[in-house]
């Protein structure tokens, strides 16, 4: 359902403010560029930061410009199982194809409160769900055996695994087989995934440079794997710039040196520092980006 190259979109603010005019401008990018479906409000998307209002707004933009062109699967995980339900909830009036839903963080549920956690979503919300799995955020692992379980839920359609683990990816991709499509939640790692049996990547990297991202995919799928393996060594450099520190400042700073947006985003998170932004802009010249 949830496959090939897919943006987790940044979120543009302007004083403050989301800056709508923007986000519908890199909606087109995307859309353009060959991206095949969009997640708004995601990680990349400083979910944590946008208030519920800005949230449910920020989604029925990116649905009106997309305007059913692409899939939008919309980022509407939580800490509280009452709280995703009724993000998830939002998310389908407001027209999203499907939803992402990180594991709960802070909390450190098991593995048991996990699965009650994505099930009673699933089951209050008809919309198809893509679990999201990074342990490095939560504070917690959602486990191969685990994502088995949940993976014959009608409604659990896929999961973005960004645990940045090739064994634990493939635990899931042998565990799960055709009932649950996975997805790469690393770009540094999407052609190893898709070797193993992903269809495809939820990237941070396609906001800069998703001709590129897609390309990378369209070429495994065709059998081009020459052509794929040149893309993802060709990309490597790029992708790890984007994590030079903490997932968006990079990708957000990158994107407004395209010109496509401010590098604004929200405290708790602070730009680029001088140091890191000079090596970001030398990188990015390197490719041409500008």
């Amino acid at each position: 359902m949830f496959q090939g190259s897919i943006v987790a979109i940044v979120t543009p603010f302007i004083n403050g403010a989301v800056d709508e005019e923007k986000l519908r401008e890199l909606v087109e990018f995307q859309i353009e560029n060959g991206t095949d479906a969009i997640v708004p409000c995601g990680t990349t998307g400083e979910s944590s930061t946008l208030d519920y209002e800005e949230h449910d707004r920020v989604i029925k933009i990116v649905v009106e410009q997309v305007n059913k062109r692409v899939p939008v699967i919309a980022g509407t995980g939580s800490n509280s199982t009452r709280e995703a339900i009724e993000i998830t909830q939002h998310a389908k009036e407001l027209g999203a194809d499907g939803a992402l839903l990180v594991t709960p963080y802070y909390n450190k549920p098991s593995q048991e409160g996990l699965y009650q956690h994505y099930m009673a979503v699933a089951d209050a919300v008809a919309l198809p769900q893509v679990l999201y799995n990074v342990p490095g955020r939560t504070g917690v692992n959602l486990l191969p055996e685990t994502v088995a379980r949940l993976s014959k839920h009608a409604n659990i359609v896929a999961i973005k695994e960004a645990t940045g683990s090739l064994q634990q990816a493939s635990e899931v991709l042998a565990l799960c087989g055709d009932n649950l499509t996975v997805l790469s939640g690393d770009d540094f790692i999407t052609l190893p995934m898709m070797a193993c049996g992903a269809k495809g990547v939820i990237s941070v990297t396609a906001n800069i440079m998703p001709k590129e991202v897609a390309a990378l995919v369209d070429a495994f799928n065709a059998g081009n794997l020459a052509e794929a393996k040149r893309l993802h060594l060709y990309l490597l450099k790029i992708s790890n710039a984007m994590f030079i520190e903490t997932n968006p400042v990079p990708v957000k700073t990158a994107v407004s040196l395209l010109g496509k947006c401010r590098d604004e985003v929200r405290l708790p998170l602070a730009p680029l520092v001088d140091a890191n932004r000079a090596k970001l802009t030398a990188i990015m010249k390197e490719y041409g980006l500008i």
